[in-house]
């Protein structure tokens, strides 16, 4: 067992009690779990400042002086101890609110300290709370405290007097302890070429370093090394998995595509779909299995071509499916599916939990025997009872709302695994795709049709809530639809913006019944009457729906071309760019107008001005990205895959992008990794595998 394997209850000054809290509240077992315990910041112990220079504002600093009198305040329950400390240039009060006892053993009156803290003005005074009291090497300072670490404690710990000290205090004994070493785990090709230190100097500074370049450097190299390896896992496993499966062969293209192709197109392909098109064609006819990432904009034109995508797999022999998370995005991809076949020779079926027995018996026979070509639905597809005669494609929408195992088995619904393409119209940032999915080929549409128009998004407030409304009228005597998106369903006490019951109600005041029909949609309707609602104004009997985000996705409406989002500083960049996208699917001028109170936040600002600069989901994505970090975005919270120590890819994409080339270029030129110079790392890479978290997509 190495040394660092060793139980941290082992490690001088542990002992049984701080052993079991550093288990329980910070998960730390072994000397290894506290060595990788990273401070959350370093402080600058390197300038000393005078007592008559403090001011309010200022953080953590560093005094030099002498304490000249312990007095103890307060009732027994709530006593303090409070030293006067002094530098010659004033006084200031240092306080102890536990520990008072070893505080008088250990802190002598008359001596000079250096102290560390941060002072708080009260009652007209300066103060420092629980400072860090030092004696003074001969240079001023102790030379490993000159750039103190800070490390995460919880309020439990803390009671127990176990703070950020105690653990930087652990820290230095375990890295000056005699037996400390570190193998290197990256080859010496990659630490020259991207100029890294060693991996003991990194863990050996990222913990006390002598300077703030050491700092930086330290970082660097163990940001590198964690986006390196879960790169490289992932295109270990992509490699792997282009090894162990084998794909059906979609080689020929026939009849079917040709004939939809050149007749039934209802526009000319952007060269985005077209370039997309010819990457598909490159997999399916590789002999190899596809998985690829689609990822398109709202109205891109996505489900045109997953349409042409399976008129190869139809004009092969082979079926094809497209499974939706919601009934009514089934049923939309129903919808414009069929309109756009027309009167082609492909049959098309849906199949949701609500289809009825007898249809459902009659679709089960006829994938089973092979006359349904198409078929569309919900979970309902992944059912056993669903089998397929010869399922060659299969299409998966907004796959990130699916689990791994939920994907996976349509795998068992051929002898040979289907090629496999998920798509999204939620832009994802290119730094999170290689982290997420980065054991995908990845697609991506960027540009619009060319009949689209650009929505025009404005920012108004409460004041100009009238002119909004005479808007609304405005467009809907040209004979267009209105969406009015609220954030809540019902009062809450908590948040003063308005909820969809007040604007239902509102709106209804404004646009009288003998003039205007309202819909109101919400997720806590039964389905039935939700539907209804929804179908009343997709036939345009509604000019105005009144909704929550449960018609973020889902609803094609190309009539509507008013989207009003109410106290949009409530909603995250991602969702407006959304909503926005229901909007804009007609020829016709759309607009989206973002209504919010007065008062917005920094972070509100740059939201609703990130929404009026541009339309383009993919940069939007990127500033929702530093916005809420990569935890908040598709669920990656709980995925694994982002459980990162030290990286954060909103911030460190150059890195990224470097640890992924060099794993790219390591695995091409040894893919198994088996050569004396990549031995350490493949030693490293094995026992990485065994214990990381990690969520992959199937």
């Amino acid at each position: 067992m190495s040394f660092l394997q060793t139980a941290i209850v082992y490690l001088k000054g542990v002992g049984t009690n701080r052993a079991e809290m550093l288990q329980k509240e910070l998960g730390i077992f072994t000397l290894s779990d506290l060595l990788f315990h990273f401070p959350y910041r370093h402080v600058d112990r390197s300038q000393v400042y005078k007592i008559s220079d403090i001011t309010p504002d200022m953080p953590y600093i560093q005094l030099r002086g002498r304490i000249t009198q312990f007095r103890t305040m307060g009732q027994k329950r709530a006593q303090r101890l409070v030293a006067n400390f002094s530098d010659g240039t004033s006084n200031l009060e240092l306080v102890w609110f536990q520990g008072a006892k070893w505080i008088q053993e250990s802190i002598k009156e008359g001596k000079e300290y250096m102290v560390f803290g941060k002072p708080t003005l009260f009652n007209g005074s300066y103060n420092m709370a629980h400072p860090t009291v030092d004696e003074p090497d001969a240079d001023g300072q102790k030379k490993y405290l000159r750039i103190m670490p800070f490390y995460t404690v919880t309020e439990r710990m803390r009671a127990r007097g176990v703070d950020s000290k105690v653990l930087m205090k652990l820290t230095n004994t375990l890295i000056t302890d005699t037996r400390f070493d570190i193998p290197e785990n990256l080859p010496l090709d990659i630490i020259q070429t991207y100029k890294l230190v060693s991996r003991k100097e990194a863990l050996t500074q990222i913990h006390f370093p002598e300077s703030a370049e050491q700092l930086a450097r330290a970082e660097q190299r163990l940001k590198f090394e964690e986006l390196f390896f879960i790169q490289l896992r992932l295109l270990k496993y992509k490699l792997k998995r282009k090894e162990l499966y084998n794909g059906i062969k979609l080689e020929n293209i026939g009849e079917l595509f040709n004939t939809f192709y050149n007749t039934q197109l209802p526009f000319e392909l952007t060269n985005a779909q077209k370039r997309v098109i010819k990457e598909i064609r490159g997999d399916v006819k590789s002999g190899k299995q596809m998985n690829r990432l689609l990822q398109g904009d709202v109205g891109s034109g996505k489900t045109v071509v997953a349409l042409m995508c399976m008129l190869m797999a139809i004009d092969n022999g082979y079926q094809a499916s497209i499974m939706a998370p919601t009934e009514i995005l089934a049923q939309q991809h129903y919808q414009t599916i069929t309109t756009l076949l027309g009167d082609m020779p492909v049959n098309v079926r849906l199949l949701t939990g609500s289809t009825k027995k007898k249809e459902r018996a009659e679709i089960l026979a006829g994938i089973l025997d092979g006359s349904i070509h198409i078929l569309i639905g919900t979970h309902a597809l992944i059912e056993e009872s669903v089998k397929f005669n010869n399922l060659g494609l299969t299409i998966i929408d907004e796959q990130h709302r699916f689990g791994v195992e939920q994907r996976a088995k349509f795998w068992k619904k051929n002898i040979y695994p289907p090629h496999n393409l998920v798509m999204t119209a939620t832009p994802i940032p290119r730094t999170l795709a290689m982290t997420l999915y980065g054991d995908l080929d990845t697609s991506i549409i960027d540009e619009l049709p060319a009949n689209r128009k650009s929505i025009q998004t404005v920012h108004r407030t409460e004041a100009n809530r009238l002119r909004v409304y005479g808007f609304m009228k405005e467009e809907i005597a040209k004979g267009r639809q209105v969406y009015v998106v609220y954030p809540l369903i019902e009062e809450s006490e908590k948040m003063d913006f308005n909820n969809l019951q007040q604007g239902f109600e509102e709106i209804s005041r404004i646009f009288p019944d003998n003039e205007y029909q309202v819909c109101m949609v919400h997720g806590k309707m039964k389905p039935v009457d939700k539907e209804a609602e929804m179908q009343r104004f997709v036939r345009g009997e509604a000019q105005i729906m009144v909704a929550t985000t449960v018609i973020e996705v889902g609803v094609n409406v190309p009539n509507a071309s008013v989207m009003i989002i109410e106290s949009a500083e409530r909603f995250g960049l991602s969702q407006l760019h959304q909503l926005r996208g229901r909007v804009g699917r007609g020829a016709e001028q759309s607009y989206c107008i973002l209504l919010t109170g007065y008062k917005l936040s920094s972070d509100g600002k740059l939201r609703i001005r990130t929404m009026c600069d541009t339309n383009n989901g993919f940069e939007i994505s990127e500033v929702d990205l530093k916005l809420r970090g990569p935890g908040e975005l598709e669920g990656t919270a709980q995925s694994g895959v982002l459980d990162l120590r030290i990286a954060d890819i909103a911030k460190d994409q150059l890195i990224l992008q470097q640890a992924r080339s060099a794993a790219q270029l390591l695995l091409d030129k040894d893919p198994n990794m088996t050569s004396s110079a990549n031995q350490t790392l493949l030693n490293f890479f094995t026992e990485y595998t065994k214990h990381s978290k990690w969520g992959r997509i199937a």
